[in-house]
Order: structure tokens, then sequence, then C-alpha cells
């Protein structure tokens, strides 16, 4: 349950090592999805996961607000973690998931151990690529709301006013250890919003330009995963 009443769904693979990931998956998706469900599995030979809805997705509660009101959702993810007894915990995030752990990791209440963005936007609002255009006209659109439902998604209001972009807010996550991830083909957000989220950071997140890689979930490959899982493990080592 989200602290403003939003009850989520989600699945935990228990883990042995004392290392939990809180997996928040990109806009459309959702735990039971063939390419999420492959990342959560991954994930689990190197720790303990718990992954969940986002409201207004899947089983969970509530409405999509497409990255505002979703850092409660990572913050009960956190907190979950924390009483199943997992002594440290990292937040994943896949596109629009990205931009919400990144949030979480500079805004929320508990914080995580270490924060991996994987594909995400640095602002709102980028309209650069033809599949942008389209979540756009989603959002904004007399019928989006009813196309947005046909692909598993339940859209809540315009944002009265717009939260912190993960641009403006990188730089307060340290000291936190960041790793930052993107594909040099990915056909939503070009590289250059990873390359600004890096320089906004002042250096203290660590940039993979991944060669080949698309977007998100379905772009990241079983090596790509285990990667960042031997990441995020030896950070929190240290």
């Amino acid at each position: 349950m989200s602290h403003d009443g939003v009850r989520l769904w989600g699945v935990h693979h228990k883990g042995d090592n004392g290392l939990a990931f809180v997996v928040g998956h990109g806009f459309t998706n959702n735990v039971t999805k063939p390419y999420v469900a492959r990342v959560l599995a991954r994930l689990a030979r190197r720790g303990g996961v718990v992954a969940f809805d986002f409201r207004g997705h899947g089983r969970s509660g509530g409405l999509s607000t497409v990255g505002a009101d979703e850092v409660h959702d990572i913050e009960a993810a956190v907190r979950k973690a924390r009483s199943l007894g997992y002594r440290k915990v990292a937040t994943v995030g896949f596109s629009m998931g990205a931009s919400i752990v990144l949030r979480h990791a500079a805004l929320g209440e508990t914080r995580p151990d270490a924060v991996v963005s994987v594909s995400g936007p640095a602002r709102w609002w980028s309209r650069e690529t033809a599949p942008m255009r389209r979540v756009h006209w989603l959002l904004e659109q007399p019928h989006g709301k009813l196309a947005a439902r046909a692909i598993g998604v339940r859209l809540g209001g315009s944002w009265v006013q717009a939260p912190e972009s993960p641009l403006e807010v990188v730089g307060r996550i340290t000291p936190t250890p960041l790793l930052i991830v993107h594909g040099d083909l990915d056909h939503y957000f070009g590289v250059e919003h990873a390359r600004s989220l890096h320089r906004a950071s002042s250096g203290h997140g660590e940039l993979w330009i991944e060669k080949g890689m698309r977007h998100a979930e379905s772009a990241s490959t079983p090596d790509l995963v285990d990667r960042m899982a031997a990441w995020t493990a030896a950070k929190i080592e240290h």
C-alpha cells in the first residue's frame, strides 16, 4: 500500500544474501510481461527482488500520473523490502521507472543504498522521437485515456504543477551510488538524456552507453542485467 492509499500489486523473489533489488517498470508495462519477468528472474540470481505494478498499471489500483506520484510507489516498495529483512536495497528503474527511481533517491524518505537508471529521460515533455510523440498523444488528446486503457494503462489527469525533473534533482542523490545506463540506439530518448543526467550528477554517477541497445526492459540482455547486478553488489559491499 502506497502512503497515499493506492493499493499496489507485486511479486517477491526471495533472496538470502541480504540484498534486494526494488524494480520499477516502464510506462505501459507490468511485472507479468515476459520481458519484464525475464529481467526480474535474472536479477533474482544475485539477490532478492521486490517488483510491483505502478499505480494505474497491471493489477495495481489508482491512476497513472506518469512519474509524479509514483515516487510514493517506489517508497512503499523500498519499505517493503526493508520489512522483509533485507539489509541493503537497490532501486532499478526502466524508462518511466528510471525517472521515478532517480526522483525517489533524491526526494524520498527511505533512501536506497544504490540506484540504477536504465533508458531514462532527463527532462519532461520530450518529443524528439516518434515513439515519444505517440506517448504525448495518449497523454494530451481527448481520446488518449481510452486508447491508453486499451494497452493496459489507466491515466489520471494532467499535472497541475510539473514535478521536479530527473535532471533537476539527480545532483541530490550523492553520495548514494548511481549507475546510468542507456543504449546508443534508444528510439525513445536519445543518449543526450543520459549524458545530461551524468553531467548534472557532477560526475558522481557512473555512465554506461551500451552499443547496439535500444530501449528499456525489452532491450536489456542477460549480460547487461548481470553486469548491473554485479555493479550494485560491488558498490553496496563497499
